[in-house]
């Protein structure tokens, strides 16, 4: 039997923790490993007890979860997946702790099957949560912002091929690997293949970052109304 994924959860909200706990502890292939109710608790906890996945609130007394987000996955390596909890879908918040290294995000009103399945999913580094919400988001405020001076568009243009920008592009719309082998009538695991050179290509280290990395270098553009 496999080791269960150990699980960190931050929120300085009590009632929240006991839900999340109690949802996580009713899994066998789950473990919660710490809880912590603010963000340099968080940083003391993760150290000592080496989570894969870390749920963290976005607001937190004395170091709120973007900033305790950059320093979870700059730690140590392999470091622990941060999956953000958030009250609402589209905000500039949620936007800039993916930005900072997030795996993506959840609403606090997930159900709790929903949770489970992000956990697990963001654990084996197989999908991002929520793709299609958590790529619009990231449309919003980066598309909106257009491609950062320092992106490298051209760069990273050349290094790829045209069939993985096609990926990148289809990746950013919010599709999953599965949608993407129908669209471009290949096999799964071709697309996999592709997604995986792509991300050792522009420095990806999973979808979230793979889509930001697409806007700030101008790859992909917001799709318009």
């Amino acid at each position: 039997m496999s080791r269960a994924t150990r699980v960190l959860i931050v929120d300085d909200d009590v009632p929240t923790r006991v839900g999340l706990r109690a949802i996580l502890r009713a899994e066998d292939d789950m473990e919660v490993v710490g809880e912590a109710a603010g963000g340099r608790e968080a940083l003391t906890v993760a150290a000592a007890r080496r989570p894969d996945v870390v749920l963290m609130d976005v607001h937190l007394p004395d170091l709120d979860g973007i900033e305790a987000t950059v320093r979870i996955v700059s730690g140590e390596r392999p470091s622990p997946r941060v999956i953000i909890l958030t009250t609402f879908d589209v905000s500039e918040y949620v936007y800039r702790a993916i930005q900072a290294g997030a795996s993506g995000f959840l609403l606090k009103r997930t159900r709790a099957e929903e949770l489970v399945d992000a956990v697990r999913a963001v654990a084996s580094g197989a999908a991002l949560p929520m793709p299609t919400l958590t790529s619009a988001l990231i449309g919003h405020f980066a598309g909106a912002a257009g491609p950062s001076p320092g992106g490298g568009g051209t760069a990273l243009a050349n290094e790829l091929t045209d069939r993985e920008l096609e990926v990148l592009e289809l990746v950013a719309r919010g599709l999953s690997n599965r949608e993407i082998a129908s669209a471009l009538s290949v096999s799964l695991e071709t697309v996999k293949s592709h997604v995986k050179r792509t991300y050792a290509k522009i420095g990806a280290r999973d979808r979230a970052q793979a889509v930001i990395r697409a806007y700030e270098a101008g790859l992909v553009v917001p799709s318009r109304p």
